[in-house]
């Protein structure tokens, strides 16, 4: 091989072998297959709300067509918006301890490699019968609320409708349209008033973000990157820049998902919650602001940090992803519990929300189609479909599966990064310190953005700390990128 040449990599056979290791199954077992054979179209259901007329739109990656869900607006007087958020009614089709919900129940989410997804449910299912895709009527659980000139949320309703999505529409062209940017995505100028649409959308979720701020939210920018190959050679690894339009349905989903947590606890069930403790390592938050001139308070405060955050995007934009990076680290990651109505809530810290769970995307997670069944449990007056005991177990099993998942995509991304560095081996780069325990010392080089292991000089060292470091080997196969520290 030359010395500059990039070597070929299967990344999609590495992403089987790692799923195997950590317990996900990559192919769909023969019996969830029969069943699959046998469903020849979606869900139908009569006597339910007809909201068809009203102008859907789903926005997402520019080639995702699991949609899970579509978001409408109508402006009200006196300054406040009505927002509605239609998510897929999965389990109209999936039905409970099927083949195909108990290999959903297995994996629990959508593993996304950056080359092959390995989807939770057969793509027939999950990219066309039940999707919310662009043209076709649907059955969806609905999430209704009033957005007011502050940003606050109120007269929540939960039900199900027919729904239809006017318009596919991607992130990126939709960000740079709203950000002036770009033009209006042609999916959206084909169909009339979805511009003042979009507009309208937007401008009810900057004022819940707003308010969501003030209430010490988090905002968080991180980096992720995505190998791109050709012929079987990673030719680049892109990152993906957070935009308006990201925004827009992040403020959406946050708010829906407090809506149906809010809606199950009121009618006495227990629920799957999605929470983020409060951080056991905020002392070394503290230490980290005080290196860049800040003072945190001594005990934990999301409204503090969320000030602290912002003041730093604004200093130096640059390096704030790498800031958010150490933050995200020493947060700690986020998990699914059962609450019972009554418990006092962990909550979310990064969120700064006391009552949080995952129902927005059950094509992609399990978690989300559980709070589904629990939701129609409760809209039909019948006993709950899950037992507290069960939530519980459930909770655990979907949090294990999902550090599985991160695992499969973390690991794949590190061989895809191995190959792409691999010609550089002996050169010198710029990094951050991003782990620190008794299994060793990572770093991430901070151009390309691609994480690897500290084998020498990691003494005194600690996460967000910035070294420089010598690229000394890569194994392609386990997804190795091997350093030594250089100078401070």
């Amino acid at each position: 091989m030359e010395k500059h040449s990039i070597p070929k990599v299967n990344l999609e056979s590495i992403a089987r072998d790692v799923m195997k290791e950590n317990g996900l199954e990559p192919d769909f077992p023969p019996e969830a297959l029969t069943q699959l054979s046998q469903i020849t179209g979606p869900a139908q259901e009569a006597g339910l709300p007809d909201l068809t007329r009203l102008l859907w739109c789903s926005i997402d990656n520019d080639d995702s067509m699991d949609l899970d869900q579509i978001t409408v607006a109508e402006k009200l007087e006196g300054g406040q918006t009505r927002v509605w958020v239609a998510v897929a009614d999965v389990d109209a089709v999936v039905k409970l301890n099927s083949p195909l919900d108990l290999h959903a129940q297995k994996n629990t989410t959508s593993v996304y490699t950056g080359v092959k997804t390995f989807p939770m449910l057969p793509e027939k299912l999950s990219t066309d019968l039940t999707s919310l895709s662009a043209g076709e009527r649907r059955v969806a659980l609905v999430i209704e609320m009033v957005v007011d000139k502050m940003g606050m949320v109120t007269g929540p309703k939960v039900y199900r409708a027919l729904v239809q999505n006017q318009a596919k529409l991607a992130y990126k062209s939709v960000g740079a349209w709203l950000e002036g940017q770009g033009p209006l995505p042609p999916a959206a100028a084909k169909v009339p008033g979805m511009g003042e649409q979009l507009r309208l959308q937007d401008e009810a979720a900057q004022k819940m973000r707003c308010l969501r701020y003030e209430h010490g939210a988090l905002d968080l920018q991180t980096l992720r990157p995505r190998p791109v190959t050709k012929d079987g050679v990673v030719t680049d690894l892109e990152l993906e820049a957070k935009n308006r339009a990201g925004e827009l349905i992040e403020d959406f989903m946050i708010a829906a998902n407090g809506i149906t947590a809010r809606f199950l606890t009121d009618k006495g069930f227990s629920t799957l919650r999605r929470v983020v403790k409060t951080p056991k390592r905020w002392d070394r938050i503290v230490s980290i602001a005080e290196n860049l001139g800040e003072k945190l308070p001594g005990e934990p405060d999301s409204k503090a940090l969320s000030a602290f955050l912002t003041g730093q995007r604004k200093r130096d934009p640059l390096r704030f992803p790498d800031l958010c990076l150490t933050i995200v680290k020493l947060l700690g990651r986020g998990e699914y519990v059962m609450e019972k109505p009554g418990e006092a809530p962990l909550g979310h810290f990064g969120l700064a929300v006391t009552d949080y769970n995952h129902s927005t995307a059950p094509n992609r997670r399990y978690p989300d189609i559980i709070t589904h069944r629990l939701l129609k449990s409760a809209l039909a007056g019948r006993a709950p479909a899950y037992a507290s005991n069960e939530l519980s177990d459930l909770g655990a099993h979907c949090t294990e599966q999902e550090n599985a998942a991160d695992k499969v995509e973390r690991r794949v991304r590190k061989s895809a990064s191995a190959a792409f560095l691999e010609p550089r081996v002996g050169e010198h780069f710029d990094a951050i310190v991003t782990g620190n325990s008794d299994k060793g010392t990572w770093i991430r080089v901070l151009k390309p953005s691609v994480e690897g292991k500290l084998m020498h000089g990691a003494e005194g060292l600690d996460v967000g700390d910035r070294v420089r470091v010598k690229l000394i080997s890569v194994n392609v196969e386990q997804g190795w990128i091997d350093f030594v520290k250089t100078g401070n």
